[in-house]
């Protein structure tokens, strides 16, 4: 038998941080996240599956648009039609009764485990192999216990599918806990999870799968993105592959810096540096940011700068993210740098950014949110220590040159 194993569509996903792209582009990236979908769904027409796993978070919210309720429910009824069976899951993000999806009512499609209910289900394809799938859905967005530990026992002889939106409980603020020797103990042939957006196999025996989300929605989920086409042997012998599907993927570049540049030299080591033969989405990181200029610094902050060099990149590639770093070559006395880590120690820290902002939070509650984000405060930080070493670089070169 032959099995789709897909997760956190996210549709309706908000693409956050992108508001400054043109309309035209915005439209590009807020749209790829159904066009994956659609893929996935051709995908498994094409390939005549016998089963589709859904492992949660199909939806961005658990209140989804009426726009993406409604594509969805298109998309479950192509594989209807063609007969090939669905089985989906909630996850923390559309946490929802089986009530609340537009899917019209068929023999070819499950909400599994609704309510939070363990919940078993069997099949058997048109060619005769019997298979159950394990799972349950989210009600409430967050799910601390271990519901693993009440999944029931294998049926001796028939192919068995865990269909889980969890993490391991090892990490951290843990979504529906789980260890591997708990997957292990129940034997099961294979574990379809949801929730981490990284593609990862976390086993073999059995297999423990991950297949990340199906379309990029910011830098850290870097890479191709899309699903794993898993086939079963009549001996129980499983192989999967994973198939790409993402319209658009992210990708992180890096331009180290050892001396100053010059604005049409440094743009030109940029475009050199941004290349890919697919639609993609680039964040560049300069290292040795303290030797670029004020002005070649603020216009590489300018959104506006961005897009024109844009225009020069392959069609549909962008520049949407530009960070700076410091690098460790400026060389200052012992004295001057345990001063330097002192005052880094004192100074870069969220409590002394908020009092120095208190009055600006005040005035203004979207700055009050900023304040409050980590991502926001540590851009901050990255740039009061970009500034210092560019301090510190003039300090060195006056020095040399004496």
């Amino acid at each position: 038998m032959k099995f789709l194993h897909l997760a956190d569509a996210h549709l309706d996903s908000p693409f956050l941080g992108l508001s400054f792209l043109p309309s035209k582009a915005f439209d590009q990236i807020y749209q790829a996240s159904d066009q994956s979908f659609e893929k996935l769904i051709d995908l498994a027409v094409n390939e005549q599956v016998d089963l589709v796993l859904i492992a949660g978070d199909t939806f961005d919210s658990s209140r989804p648009s009426p726009r993406s309720q409604l594509f969805f429910a298109q998309q479950i009824a192509r594989l209807t039609e063609h007969q090939i069976q669905t089985v989906m899951i909630f996850g923390n993000h559309d946490h929802m009764r089986a009530s609340d999806l537009l899917v019209k009512p068929s023999p070819y499609f499950k909400l599994l485990g609704d309510g939070e209910e363990i919940e078993k289900t069997s099949f058997t394809t048109k060619d005769g192999f019997a298979y159950d799938v394990v799972g349950f859905s989210y009600l409430n967005n967050h799910i601390t216990e271990d519901l693993v530990s009440r999944f029931p026992e294998k049926t001796p002889g028939v192919y068995t599918f865990g269909l889980a939106h969890m993490q391991e409980a090892a990490s951290q603020n843990v979504y529906a806990p789980f260890t591997m020797s708990e997957l292990q103990d129940l034997n099961y042939d294979y574990f379809a999870l949801g929730h981490i957006h990284k593609r990862q196999i976390l086993s073999q025996e059995p297999w423990v799968v991950y297949p990340g989300n199906i379309q990029g929605r910011h830098i850290k989920e870097t890479g191709p993105k899309g699903a794993y086409l898993g086939q079963v042997a009549p001996d129980g012998i499983t192989t999967i592959d994973f198939v790409a599907t993402s319209q658009i993927d992210w990708e992180a570049k890096e331009l180290l810096l050892d001396h100053e540049l010059g604005k049409a030299s440094l743009e030109e080591k940029i475009l050199s540096l941004l290349t890919a033969d697919k639609p993609t989405y680039f964040s560049l990181t300069l290292r040795g940011a303290q030797y670029l200029t004020a002005e070649e610094k603020q216009l590489l902050q300018d959104t506006d700068y961005w897009q024109a060099l844009s225009r020069q990149l392959p069609p549909k590639c962008l520049l949407v993210d530009v960070r700076f770093e410091i690098s460790q070559e400026i060389a200052i006395n012992a004295a001057d740098q345990a001063a330097f880590e002192q005052a880094q120690d004192e100074v870069l820290t969220a409590d002394y950014l908020t009092r120095l902002a208190q009055d600006w939070a005040k005035k203004d509650p979207a700055a009050a949110d900023l304040l409050k984000d980590p991502a926001f405060i540590q851009t901050v930080f990255d740039q009061a220590k970009v500034q210092v070493m560019a301090k510190l670089k003039g300090i060195d070169d006056e020095t040399e040159t004496d």
